[in-house]
């Protein structure tokens, strides 16, 4: 396990070198002129030597690899440097925002897999039923639907034709304080939200690797010992059918980050997306690689999870094979 989680960061270093390095070819790229959006409304009366001046200061006068290599030596010293478009560090930025986001995420991801997989379950037990027709229809619909749709669909039933949710923010618009029973009830929706536009591959997953399981052959042994369903199907069918889903936890991280970023901006939760879609517009150079850097990074770390959560429930799988 040590090892094969060694190989893994040797591998993630260079992996994040190119992908911070394509931020700045990209944004580099981009129309956008980093000057006159930093600028604002003064660029448009500003003379040429102040904009000429500006850009010398924000760094952006460098060529290509001389600004990319600049900000990663100074990251690797620990400076993120200073966010263009926000007026302040981008450590500061990123933290202020971070832990709004993984708040999000982990309720999401925690509903995606404890509804996905009882719902499979309740599926796999008799193929065909109404019970599965049902869900299976629902979940190839839910795959279908932008998340920004559902959130936008569940603001105008649940906050505004029923008024039994907030529409969105952290706090209550009266408010001036952060308490723990407003965030709660304004988690609800963009957590529900994004949880349920991730169900459908988690219940599809374990729907069928639970009934590939209930057709073997160990689990045929066990009913014919005279097990109760309920120990046959728990503690035999829905471990080894859980098996596939395992692999898919990783593999879910990228569409999770994006339906986080699209679900902040529909309900205003103040996480990353607002800094992320003003950093991309405003080519912000240093807030755009850090932010790239931290989903890169969740990506990789989300994938090495499948691959111990997998070798952990499966003994056959050698992990430094």
């Amino acid at each position: 396990m040590a090892r094969m989680a060694g190989r893994r960061t040797l591998f993630a270093v260079p992996v994040l070198g190119v992908v911070t390095f394509g931020v700045f070819a990209v944004a580099a790229a981009s129309p956008f002129d980093p000057v006159k959006a930093y600028a604002g409304t003064a660029g448009l009366t500003a003379s040429q030597e102040n904009l000429d001046q500006l850009r010398a200061n924000l760094g952006v006068d460098q060529p290509l690899v001389a600004r990319w290599w600049d900000w990663l030596t100074s990251a690797l010293r620990g400076d993120l440097g200073d966010s263009s478009v926000m007026r302040q560090p981008v450590a500061d930025v990123i933290a202020e925002r971070m832990g709004w986001s993984v708040l999000l995420a982990a309720s999401a991801f925690l509903v995606a897999i404890l509804l996905g997989t009882g719902l499979g379950v309740l599926a796999a037990r008799r193929p065909g039923g109404w019970l599965d027709r049902c869900v299976s229809s629902v979940a190839y619909t839910l795959e279908a639907a932008p998340a920004f749709w559902l959130g936008l669909l569940a603001i105008w039933f649940f906050a505004l034709k029923l008024d039994v949710l907030p529409a969105g923010g952290l706090t209550d618009a009266a408010s001036d304080v952060v308490t723990v029973g407003q965030v709660a009830s304004h988690l609800v929706l963009p957590a529900a939200v994004l949880g349920i536009s991730q169900l459908p591959w988690f219940f599809l997953y374990v729907r069928q690797g639970v009934a590939d399981a209930l057709a073997e052959d160990p689990v045929r042994g066990a009913r014919a010992r005279g097990l109760s369903e309920r120990t046959v199907l728990l503690g035999h069918a829905l471990r080894s059918g859980m098996l596939p889903m395992l692999t898919l936890i990783g593999s879910r991280v990228p569409e999770l980050i994006t339906g986080a970023l699209l679900v902040e901006t529909v309900f205003s939760w103040p996480g990353i997306a607002a800094a992320t879609v003003e950093a991309a517009t405003s080519v912000d150079f240093s807030l755009l690689a850090a932010l790239t850097v931290l989903a890169t990074a969740a990506v990789l770390l989300g994938n090495l999870l499948s691959d111990l959560l997998y070798g952990l429930a499966d003994p056959r799988v050698a992990f430094d094979g």
